[in-house]
């Protein structure tokens, strides 16, 4: 069982993502995708522009998301490992939604954008903050709040990390109140990299319009489950909106979503984006989950390394879906797409479910089936010949059985591509 980790604001630093962009064509290709659809350039921010800037929310956010989007297309051309579960700290949650397919890119970047202003909005003065604390009696710390916090000056526990650590979040003067409290009993006390009180109710305002945003977009199921920050159970498509509306005001239940992933049996961890935030957290939550962070060039033999050492290969048809939605799309005639991408997609997706329910490998009717959908998705989003023909040697350069496999001298015209 392998489950997918997306981090939350707060793991952001300038140059995050940059060695991933010059190495990989698809990386670079994410960033250039968030440039166009935000009209800003998000990719020189992230890769040499100013910390201030950075940690302004409305930046913040998206610079993020596609961080995390670019680490787990190059995690899916280079791994090609369908995970069984998805998990995003706060933030990181739309990360986990848009890999999984419940969310398109391009509609999480305005979404993001849009959540970031209204939070920033929401403290125009400044007076938000978070602070995590280390070494702590979570009852203590439940009390110490109620104590203290007024309507006007709220403090609440933000964060549930793990068994010792919790993240503080409201009003500056109630925050640091607590937080004094808690320093007189040897308590760690940590500032946050943030710019405002995210999961409090100085965020209400926030999220009563965020809701309004996000009527406007389109939901569906994804193609593995994602965990709810405000449950810790996968979301289902009904309640997605709802949860996330409500996520922005209640705390994240990351230790209890950890916990789940446990008693799902989850073996592997692989946290995509900046840093290792997710992965420290993992050694206090679950340390029997290997898990390991893929957020540059260098984390790649890592990874792989892994997957070698517990002997874990790729499905050939997780692999087939993993470059339809990792291809970039040139073709923006909606009819067209829908034909021509989500429905083989969906047909091909259909066929990967079962197999996974009934743990038996596809027959070769079955990947010629994902093959020809990836033809479709080649044509419909107009990728070129040249990308077609690189993805498709990745993709057969490893036997799949004793009679399906080209060699490298072979091309593709086979297909009729």
């Amino acid at each position: 069982m392998i489950a997918l980790l997306f981090p939350g604001q707060g793991s952001q630093y300038i140059g995050m993502g940059k060695s991933l962009a010059e190495e990989f064509p698809i990386a670079r290709r994410t960033f250039e995708e968030a440039d166009d659809v935000l009209k800003i350039n998000l990719s020189s921010l992230c890769f040499e522009g100013e910390s201030y800037k950075l940690i302004r929310t409305e930046y913040t956010q998206p610079a993020l998301l596609t961080a995390s989007v670019a680490a787990y297309r190059v995690y899916m051309d280079e791994i090609g490992l369908k995970p069984n579960f998805a998990v995003g700290h706060s933030l990181g949650e739309f990360s986990a939604l848009t890999c999984s397919g419940a969310i398109s890119f391009v509609d999480t970047l305005q979404i993001v954008r849009q959540r970031g202003l209204l939070m920033q909005e929401a403290v125009t003065n400044g007076l938000g903050v978070m602070t995590a604390i280390g070494q702590v009696d979570r009852k203590q710390v439940d009390e110490l709040c109620v104590q203290i916090s007024t309507k006007e000056k709220p403090v609440v526990i933000g964060c549930y990390n793990a068994p010792e650590q919790l993240v503080l979040s409201g009003h500056q003067e109630a925050v640091n109140k607590v937080a004094k409290l808690l320093v007189k009993e040897g308590v760690t006390v940590t500032p946050l990299n943030v710019s405002a009180s995210f999961h409090s109710p100085m965020i209400e305002p926030a999220a009563d319009q965020f809701k309004k945003i996000l009527s406007q977009y389109n939901f569906r199921l994804g193609d593995y489950p994602v965990i709810s920050n405000v449950t810790a159970r996968p979301h289902e498509s009904d309640h997605l909106m709802d949860l996330l509306t409500r996520q922005m005001t209640e705390p994240v239940q990351w230790q209890e979503s950890i916990d789940y992933l446990q008693l799902q049996n989850v073996k592997i961890a692989i946290e995509l984006g900046p840093k290792q935030v997710l992965q420290n957290l993992m050694k206090k939550n679950a340390p029997s989950i290997i898990t390991v962070s893929l957020g540059e060039m260098g984390d790649i033999p890592k990874v792989k390394g892994v997957f070698n050492r517990e002997n874990i290969e790729p499905s050939f048809i997780g692999k087939c879906l993993a470059i339809a939605v990792a291809t970039k799309n040139r073709n923006w005639d909606n009819e067209a797409y829908t034909k021509g991408v989500i429905e083989p997609y969906h047909k091909v997706k259909q066929i990967s479910m079962q197999l996974d329910q009934t743990k038996q490998e596809p027959t070769r009717e079955q990947m010629v089936e994902a093959l020809l959908m990836l033809r479709s998705v080649f044509k419909t989003k107009k990728t070129p010949h040249s990308e077609q023909q690189k993805r498709l040697k990745q993709l057969l350069r490893k036997p799949v059985d004793n009679d399906f496999v080209l060699s490298e001298q072979e091309d593709f015209t086979w297909l009729n591509f």
